[in-house]
């Protein structure tokens, strides 16, 4: 089924799971939304977050996409059950599937967790990991200051490095061996949060196995793209269409993407 993918998130980091779904399923299409300009999520209110989110959703509806991936913690926290029972088509959100792929790494089950404000507000990663292994203990932090960095493109040198090592300052003493990127703007800052944290916690990006659960759905639907033909991704924001851009070249490695801006 040539249908496309859609993707969702606050801003670029959702581009963390664009990346792995290409990786993955190659010849699916994805239509990805990001709505820079009313990024970041974390600090808003959660009707404000519904309401955002929706709009994305609808906006890609029209384009009858055959899956949805709301590729925002945040979002995922506050409405993915709500948009779940709404639309006809699959609905995936990236928590559990990172609280999944956390508990297998981890031998101690002393998980620790980064998120936005919102989404470790939510405790929705706590409550995950939980209803899983209810012994695991977590260890939850807030970095409101990490999204800002990727959406500005700071996220690499010695400005985002200071920033990181104070903020992971007090999770360093929890003796962790497991950590997740409980939002999908970290990946972008993972090789320096893996040298603030230490090389012997496994960090966790939910990309990977979001994309995973992505293909075992599609797979059960028989509703995979099949063939050899060229899927042309498409990827609309509310913000600057250059900014995005050059940030989306550069994480996916793909020159020359057209980036639409779009009104919500």
């Amino acid at each position: 089924m040539k249908k496309p993918i859609g993707i969702i998130d606050s801003g670029v980091g959702g581009l963390t799971v664009a990346k792995e779904v290409m990786r993955q399923l190659p010849n699916e299409t994805i239509y990805y939304v990001g709505d820079t300009a009313r990024c970041p999520y974390g600090p808003r209110s959660s009707e404000e977050v519904a309401r955002f989110t929706w709009d994305m959703t609808e906006y890609l509806i029209q384009y009858d996409i055959k899956m949805l991936i709301i590729a925002c913690n945040t979002a995922t926290a506050v409405v993915l059950n709500e948009i779940k029972e709404t639309l006809s088509i699959p609905v995936l959100g990236v928590i559990l599937p990172g609280a999944r792929a956390a508990l297998k790494h981890s031998h101690s089950g002393k998980i620790g967790v980064l998120g936005t404000v919102g989404t470790i507000r939510s405790n929705a990663y706590s409550k995950a990991l939980k209803s899983i292994n209810q012994d695991v203990k977590v260890s939850a932090l807030a970095c409101p200051k990490f999204v800002p960095l990727v959406e500005s493109g700071e996220y690499e040198g010695d400005f985002a490095r200071r920033i990181v090592s104070k903020t992971l300052q007090q999770m360093k003493a929890d003796r962790l061996d497991t950590l997740i990127l409980g939002c999908t703007h970290y990946p972008l800052l993972e090789p320096i949060i893996q040298e603030v944290i230490g090389a012997e916690v496994k960090v966790i990006s939910s990309g990977e196995e979001t994309a995973r659960e992505a293909s075992t759905i599609l797979d059960y639907n028989e509703s995979l793209a099949v063939g050899d033909h060229t899927p042309h991704h498409r990827f609309f924001t509310t913000g600057s269409s250059k900014i995005f851009a050059q940030l989306a070249s550069k994480w996916l490695q793909q020159d020359h993407l057209i980036v639409e801006t779009i009104d919500l």
